[in-house]
């Protein structure tokens, strides 16, 4: 069994969230419980263990902190409106009602991050395996706290490149807080500033060796390649991106080959083929949300909860060479996004959830260096990515455009959680467009009263959680607009 998922003494209650709307106990979720004594370098460890259990956890990072983005964006759709999904995609919520457990789940993760970074330095050391150990244990809190950070941006605040940062963030609570500490919200550029010092501090830190459902340091950068990449910091954002691309391979980690592809996605990475998958969620047959998952949700045989649009469909099967289409299943006339496959000998509910894959370093990459008007660079990176899907095609001897590397980005990512942001942070708009194609007739026409904005849409941001706002003076004043 994984050691991470180990329950650690100093676990939130609010890991045991139901639903998220009746999270209304009238304490704010940013305030840090006392802090459990933690004397070894292995009572860290097992604190740091209790942050990747609330990310398996299905109202995080096993459903919906992944699916919220594709659902409301362009390339998914609800497959009624009575899915778990339905509401996302409808755009059915309110101050009153929107779900709480993004917050909460995220705020977690940030507690127990705390807990860990203020006690790390503190910890003794007998030999110089163990100093490793403890400096490994700090940059994994500082990178995961980041994580944390970054996603509730996402969610929370509108993108740093619609006003360089100016609008409200989230609040900031970098140390053990006491019953009085009702932190207001920060700027986004604060918050950023955050992110980016420890993501920055924490890939010092972090190791580079493969960990089984752990961040290393090449899954860290590729993240901080990401948060340059959204505040539009491009010349970091390709840096950074090589930084990852380049010491990833030399650790033995590569790009799936077009033969791969559709079934590497089940392969059960170890240090001795990692793959290309940098982060993920590791699920057992006797450890997993289940039906809840990712796996499940996204199957003809399962949930059946969300699926690929028919205008999406198409674009895909534009080539019908590009190897993309194979990780689209049609059950019924419906095709879903065939890369939540189990590993050998367990079912689908169980199978793993790649958050970080090496494909995205490139993607990153590419687009930097695009908008750096470095075009050698755009097709460095752009074409291994292009020759993969298609080995007949390349971007070599071309100009390679955004609109281009963000059409690649859309098709290699598509139900990994990035679609509204990407469009929202390049101020692109969301056009829900109904097509029809005979192999996919069952998919339902977009039934959303939002079928074309941009992100000057209020509610392409979460409201900030009625709990938060009742358990929080601070925020009294500082809900989303419009809401």
């Amino acid at each position: 069994m994984k050691t991470y998922r180990i329950f650690s003494l100093i676990a939130l209650c609010a890991a045991a969230v139901s639903c998220g709307n009746d999270w209304l106990d009238l304490e704010p979720s940013t305030r840090v419980p006392s802090e459990t004594s933690i004397q070894l370098v292995s009572e860290a460890k097992y604190a740091l263990n209790s942050v990747y259990n609330t990310m398996q956890d299905p109202y995080a990072y096993s459903g919906r902190l992944v699916y919220y983005a594709d659902v409301t964006a362009d390339d998914m759709i609800a497959v009624s409106s009575t899915k778990r999904t339905g509401n996302y995609y409808r755009f059915n919520f309110s101050k009153d009602n929107a779900p709480a457990s993004h917050w909460s789940y995220l705020y977690n993760m940030i507690a127990n991050c705390n807990i860990v970074l203020n006690k790390i330095d503190q910890l003794p050391t007998q030999n110089d395996d163990e100093k490793t150990l403890r400096d490994n244990i700090k940059g994994e809190a500082k990178c995961l706290r980041a994580l944390a950070y970054f996603d509730l941006l996402r969610l929370y605040s509108y993108p740093y490149t619609m006003d360089g940062g100016a609008s409200l963030g989230v609040p900031l609570v970098d140390k053990a807080a006491d019953i009085n500490s009702k932190p207001a919200r920060s700027t986004v550029a604060q918050c950023y500033d955050q992110v980016i010092s420890d993501l920055t501090e924490g890939c010092e830190l972090i190791g580079e060796d493969f960990q089984k459902g752990h961040l290393n340091k090449w899954g860290a950068l590729t993240l901080l390649s990401r948060v340059y990449l959204y505040k539009g910091d491009n010349a970091k954002a390709l840096k950074t991106a090589q930084e990852a691309i380049e010491g990833a391979e030399e650790n033995g980690y590569a790009l799936w080959t077009n033969e791969e592809y559709p079934t590497a996605w089940s392969n059960d990475a170890n240090a001795g083929k990692p793959g290309e998958v940098l982060l993920e969620i590791v699920n057992l047959t006797t450890d997993s949300p289940g039906k809840e998952s990712l796996g499940y949700l996204n199957s003809g045989s399962g949930y059946k909860d969300y699926c690929v649009t028919v205008s999406f469909y198409k674009l895909l099967q534009s080539d019908p060479k590009d190897v993309r289409n194979k990780i689209i299943k049609i059950a019924s006339k419906i095709p879903y996004v065939n890369k939540f496959q189990p590993q050998e000998g367990e079912a689908i509910a169980d199978a793993n959830i790649p958050l970080i894959r090496l494909s995205e370093a490139y993607l990153n990459a590419a687009e930097a260096a695009c908008k750096l008007e470095d075009n050698a660079n755009a097709v460095k990176y752009l074409d291994p990515i292009v020759r993969r899907a298609n080995p007949d095609n390349t971007v070599e001897g071309e100009t390679v455009t955004l609109d281009r590397v963000l059409l690649e980005r859309r098709k290699e990512l598509v139900g990994e959680g990035h679609r509204l942001y990407d469009l929202m942070r390049n101020n692109l708009r969301v056009q829900r467009v109904d097509a029809k194609d005979s192999k996919v007739s069952k998919v339902p026409a977009h039934y959303s009263k939002y079928l074309d904005f941009d992100r000057t849409f209020y509610m392409i941001v979460l409201p900030i959680p009625k709990a938060e706002m009742d358990a929080n003076p601070s925020l009294a004043d500082q809900q989303n607009p419009g809401y």
